[in-house]
């Protein structure tokens, strides 16, 4: 079985994907996206991003939720904690893992990338968290628009090396 490393986030056109470790929108759909698509496979965040969750949605139902952090006495019900990117990568083993946030582990994990599923939200969001910048070298396959039942309008788009 090979390795795929996948990174999966929602941003606005100028790259934001959080505000004070939130995420400054609202898409229901998004949310069931990112559901669909981690699903089975282990998910790696970093512990701002684990902290960010609600309580009652930690961990990830479905998913080995690894969690990076330099502190070496964390730990957390329902997830393993890894000192590094690379030894969270390792611990999850062959197959699919997708890297989860925030933009500290995305920036890390965009080298040893082999897809990027990227949901772009149409909004104009002050933000104090940006997604890493998507080289010339990925090639995109861009969904229609869709309007969230929120109002927003998205797409996802799948980005491959």
């Amino acid at each position: 079985m090979s390795r795929s490393i996948g990174l999966i986030w929602a941003q606005t056109p100028d790259g934001i994907i959080g505000l004070d470790n939130t995420i400054p929108w609202r898409v229901p759909e998004d949310m069931a996206h990112f559901k669909d698509v981690t699903w089975g496979h282990p998910v790696v965040m970093g512990r701002r991003t684990w902290d960010s969750l609600p309580p009652k949605f930690r961990p990830l139902a479905g998913r080995r939720n690894i969690v990076v952090t330099r502190q070496a006495d964390w730990s957390a019900e329902g997830a393993e904690r890894a000192g590094s990117l690379e030894e969270a990568l390792a611990l999850s083993g062959e197959g699919m893992v997708w890297i989860a946030g925030g933009g500290e582990i995305y920036r890390a994990a965009l080298p040893f990338a082999t897809e990027l599923m990227v949901t772009e939200v149409a909004a104009d969001i002050v933000g104090d968290c940006y997604a890493p910048p998507i080289g010339p070298e990925w090639h995109a396959d861009q969904a229609p628009w869709q309007e969230s039942s929120k109002g927003l309008k998205f797409r996802h788009v799948r980005y491959t090396r």
